[in-house]
């Protein structure tokens, strides 16, 4: 059995009753865009084993989408927020992400924090729509789940499971510094070893690259203590009636799901409730389209590029457009580019324009040989 799904059964075991023939009611807390693509991966394989699932999500949701048939349940809550809100906000954090890292890391991640904060914020208004929506909370209650499948970079799902008296597993990539890893799940990040993640650093350091790796672990370390954090704090210690903090809820988690392969990261110590599960988005391709595949086969020894700015941005303008398919005609490649807007005048013969690609597909390793 291949490694990655042992902690998707761990999950199984988790959810199900012990008695023959009966299974888990798994609540979920997502988040959105490639982190709800990885987690309805696990969503389907537990439905697929006869396990309810039900998707808490808000009628802001950008890409967790109700109204596809599927056999997964929703339950849709009234958010403060707009769509238009959601959608804004995460343009101007990919925008910044995507052009921001060019910058050394101090002035990168500064560029981020605040943007980083905003994000929480929005997190914490779409939480209280919940947890303080007493009609939701008490059909919650009613519904008697077995276990809490959250997102560990958007915090809630760990106080849902605090309030319903329920435990809760994790799905994570990483987080800035390893922060909530690290004072939430337990894990241990000798500096002298262990590069900050996004620092560009190896587990082979000089003195100096670790005296820097030092600076950049305490920088993370007081970063996450500012008034941000202290919000969450008092946020959760007001909902449970008690004196409590956000990591301290979130460290009570039964399994932490790592969507990550072991071999890709630099050696460092792991605790054994935490899981790579790296790839279990991955599925076997599926044949092109005709027209496609003879536009891809059409490209010869140069091969192809597939160019796509990912769901997140969905339009750029006339004038952008037009700079990128003229850099695009330029080289020997054929290109297929992921793209919803007007035809950009400099589009090259060389570049095909599709409203969504199948990249799973285009990138499978035995076409391209």
């Amino acid at each position: 059995m291949p490694r990655k799904w042992i902690s998707v059964l761990l999950l199984l075991q988790l959810s199900c009753h012990f008695s023959p023939g009966s299974c888990g009611k798994v609540l979920v807390w997502p988040t959105e865009y490639s982190h709800w693509i990885n987690m309805k991966t696990i969503l389907d394989a537990l439905v697929q084993r006869g396990h309810e699932v039900t998707v808490l999500t808000s009628s802001a949701s950008i890409l967790v989408d109700p109204n596809k048939p599927s056999a997964i349940q929703f339950e849709i809550f009234p958010a403060s927020l707009t769509k238009d809100d959601f959608e804004d906000l995460s343009m101007r954090i990919i925008s910044k992400w995507l052009y921001g890292r060019k910058d050394t890391f101090f002035t990168y991640f500064s560029l981020m924090q605040d943007m980083f904060w905003e994000y929480y914020d929005c997190i914490q208004t779409l939480c209280k729509d919940v947890v303080l929506n007493k009609k939701l909370m008490t059909k919650l209650q009613e519904s008697r789940f077995d276990v809490v499948l959250a997102d560990a970079i958007g915090p809630c799902g760990e106080l849902l499971a605090e309030l319903l008296k329920i435990p809760f597993v994790y799905s994570l990539r990483f987080s800035p510094g390893y922060n909530i890893e690290k004072f939430s799940g337990g894990l241990p990040f000798p500096p002298s070893y262990v590069p900050v993640i996004l620092s560009e650093l190896s587990d082979h350091m000089t003195f100096m690259e670790r005296v820097k790796n030092m600076i950049y672990m305490l920088y993370f370390d007081f970063w996450f203590q500012t008034y941000n954090l202290k919000k969450w704090d008092q946020f959760y210690s007001d909902v449970l009636g008690r004196p409590t903090t956000l990591y301290e809820t979130m460290e009570k988690a039964e399994i932490w799901l790592i969507r990550t392969y072991w071999d890709f990261e630099f050696p460092r110590p792991v605790l054994p409730h935490f899981h790579f599960v790296g790839g279990l988005h991955c599925k076997p391709a599926k044949p092109l389209p005709k027209e496609m595949e003879e536009f891809v086969q059409s490209s010869g020894k140069h091969g192809i590029v597939v160019f796509s700015l990912g769901s997140i941005i969905s339009n750029i303008s006339e004038e952008r457009a037009n700079v990128i398919a003229s850099a695009l005609a330029q080289i020997p490649q054929k290109v297929l580019w992921r793209f919803d807007g007007k035809k950009p005048d400099t589009l090259g013969p060389n570049t095909r324009l599709y409203k969504w690609i199948p990249q799973n597909d285009l990138l499978d390793i035995k076409r391209m040989q």
